[in-house]
């Protein structure tokens, strides 16, 4: 039996630019997005961020998604595949680039939360690429304090089989 092979990115980060939207001649929608997500090491003792930029791809409808509501310093969170590619370069050397394919882009954070941007004016920090709060509220009465002994376990008599 041969084994599979995976090719699967998960990624946070921010834009490091504004989405560039562009259309093939066939009408698909194209969008480029460039990211920057941290990575921590020990450099002397002291930990160190250290950025690392990826060229993400975004075809279609969610690409043109991205061009319209996403702005440079936005954090967003890429779930696609790797994807490399080849070719001449103008000087007739030989270039060659790996990307990120997104299969779905995520919107982390506000409209008003990238650095600097914004209606609000100012900027917000990011702790490695995640917003410091989602769009949507949490409902937590799931966490609400029970009293002791109380349980949500049905008696006997009402298990179905």
């Amino acid at each position: 039996m041969a084994a599979s092979n995976i090719n699967r990115v998960v990624l946070t980060g921010n834009l490091t630019r504004d989405p560039e939207l562009r259309s093939l001649q066939s009408g698909t929608s194209v969008c480029s997005l460039r990211i920057a997500s941290n990575s921590r090491r020990k450099e002397n003792g002291e930990w160190v961020d250290k950025p690392n930029y990826f060229s993400v791809t975004v075809w279609g409808a969610q690409g043109e998604n991205c061009a319209r509501f996403l702005s440079k310093g936005r954090p967003v969170c890429i779930d696609g595949r790797l994807d490399w590619r080849e070719w001449q370069g103008q000087d007739g050397s030989k270039r060659e680039s790996v990307e990120i394919v997104a299969e779905s882009v995520q919107f982390l954070g506000g409209r008003d939360d990238a650095p600097g941007g914004g209606q609000g004016g100012g900027g917000q920090a990011y702790n490695n690429g995640f917003a410091p709060h989602s769009d949507v509220p949490a409902d937590t009465s799931d966490f609400a304090p029970q009293p002791v002994g109380a349980r949500n376990v049905p008696a006997d008599d009402d298990i179905p089989f």
